[in-house]
């Protein structure tokens, strides 16, 4: 987990930030989007979920393909309670952040998990997704053949940057099955009683803007703006050799900040 603030002991909004599937805190300009929420006067927390493939010594990428295959949405969420649990209680830094406004934003299948998250943790006051998905079930989830995988007990899903083949175990299924109603984000979407910003790029390839619009339909209340030319990473890629966010990270920046500070 990293932590980025002016440390000045003034209370501070608190965000935290969830990566996506096949991500991790340090992925491409995340790094550089947290720095500049900091900058603005915010507590900012970006974290590792446990089963992301990361380790502590290699947090980077996916050493830990076991790991990796034992994660499931549930555990998201859990480790997701955890780190909110640890803003609230860690006495080291209670001067440093206002507890009475903490905001969740997540990426992609993050986006996902802050927003069920939010609906169902009093403690959120506000929530973002970025490039977020709609429904887990179509995912992974569900796709694919059921009985070969669990005949195989696993199944594999090619990483296009790293080439690796990631496991998904079959637990993972079996894991939604048990928790559907709580996965269900239209149903987390449409009982959300906190203020709720969508950002979706236009040109986003790997989860259709679609999705955002069927988003705002089930929450008329949120907020959406779409982010123009830009793809699912909004224009940044990993490594992230560029000083400055792009063009299109800039503007998600930019409106959540003004999102948080209503």
């Amino acid at each position: 987990m990293d932590v980025f603030a002016n440390q000045n002991k003034q209370p501070k909004p608190v965000l935290i930030f969830c990566h996506g599937y096949k991500g991790f805190k340090d992925w491409g300009a995340w790094n550089i989007m947290a720095k500049a929420f900091a900058d603005a006067g915010f507590f900012f927390v970006k974290f590792n979920f446990s089963h992301n493939g990361g380790t502590v010594n290699q947090p980077i990428d996916f050493p830990d393909l076991e790991a990796f295959g034992n994660n499931n949405y549930t555990k998201e969420l859990d480790d997701l309670k955890t780190v909110i649990d640890w803003v609230f209680t860690n006495p080291e830094i209670q001067e440093e952040l206002n507890v009475e406004e903490l905001s969740l934003m997540g990426h992609s299948r993050g986006g996902g998990i802050v927003t069920i998250k939010a609906e169902e943790d009093t403690r959120v006051s506000k929530v973002i997704s970025l490039a977020g998905v709609c429904d887990l079930a179509k995912r992974t989830a569900t796709s694919g053949n059921l009985d070969q995988w669990k005949k195989d007990g696993v199944k594999y899903v090619l990483n296009g940057r790293t080439k690796q083949n990631m496991p998904h175990f079959y637990q993972f299924y079996e894991d939604f099955l048990e928790n559907e109603t709580r996965l269900t984000i239209k149903r987390a979407v449409s009982n959300l009683q906190i203020p709720y910003l969508i950002l979706h790029g236009t040109q986003d390839s790997s989860v259709l803007i679609d999705e955002a619009i069927q988003l705002h339909s089930w929450n008329p209340k949120s907020q959406f703006n779409r982010i123009e030319k830009a793809n699912h990473v909004f224009n940044t890629s990993h490594p992230w050799h560029e000083p400055a966010l792009s063009t299109q990270l800039a503007e998600v920046v930019k409106l959540s900040i003004a999102f948080l500070k209503k």
